[in-house]
């Protein structure tokens, strides 16, 4: 990925860093960032020396074919690691399950704490669930990051991207061992989302939005529904008013 995406992605795009003395040379951390783009995922790591590992559905890497296959080569090379959402309890136990296995390995694990792209570019609500706990049960370091612009680069729905600098601002270190084991307690869990959400919201000076991404995409869709349908309903009312004046005419 590095050589053959990273390399390109930095001279086309020049991105610029900050705070990358931030990032251990080795051993376990957790790449804890707010998400505005899909190309997040190969920014952060092209401009980092050591691998990060992302989670990724596991249907990228299923889907039978040659397309399929080449999807997984790609997503398996960016380094992308595949989750299977079909369990008892979904993705979020999955998803556990593997940062642990990546940090005991002493590796870089990246998540996004929102649980979903940003609609509209503000920082939203972490999910409790998925960062804290692997955080809480390996004792491996959180460290903040705000990707910068990267939703003018590529926003949702469109393929080609925008040339432009997008930024990365990474922040320090934030340590949670004073709560190992007590990633079953549902204060502390929220507790240490909301202190890594914070530290993001201070790097990137993003609005931030008391609720969950993925409900404000759900009230977004449903007023834009609403107003499709207001419209559709005005443009019927708009017909039935011109047939009504075409009838009066043939009266008269």
């Amino acid at each position: 990925m590095k050589v053959s995406i990273g390399g390109p992605l930095k001279l086309a795009f020049r991105p610029w860093v900050e705070g990358l003395e931030n990032v251990p040379a080795e051993g376990p951390a957790i790449l804890a960032s707010n998400h505005l783009s899909f190309s997040d995922s190969f920014f952060l790591p092209a401009v980092l020396d050591r691998k990060v590992t992302f989670i990724a559905k596991a249907e990228y890497f299923t889907t039978p074919g040659l397309k399929g296959r080449l999807t997984a080569a790609f997503f398996k090379g960016v380094g992308q690691l595949p989750v299977d959402r079909s369990g008892a309890r979904g993705a979020g136990e999955a998803a556990i399950k593997s940062g642990i296995e990546v940090l005991e390995r002493g590796e870089l694990f990246g998540i996004y704490p929102e649980g979903t792209r940003s609609p509209d570019g503000r920082l939203y609500r972490g999910k409790p669930g998925g960062l804290a706990r692997v955080a809480l049960a390996t004792g491996a370091p959180v460290i903040p990051v705000a990707m910068i612009d990267t939703e003018k680069i590529q926003p949702p729905g469109k393929v080609m991207p925008k040339l432009m600098r997008p930024g990365i601002r990474i922040g320090k270190p934030l340590d949670f061992r004073r709560y190992r084991g007590m990633e079953q307690d549902r204060f502390v869990l929220r507790a240490v989302t909301d202190e890594v959400m914070y530290e993001i919201m201070k790097l990137s000076g993003q609005e931030y939005v008391d609720i969950y991404a993925t409900a404000a995409k759900r009230q977004i869709a449903e007023a834009a529904k609403a107003e499709k349908q207001a419209h559709k309903e005005a443009e019927q009312a708009h017909k039935e008013e011109r047939k009504g004046a075409v009838r009066e005419r043939s009266d008269s």
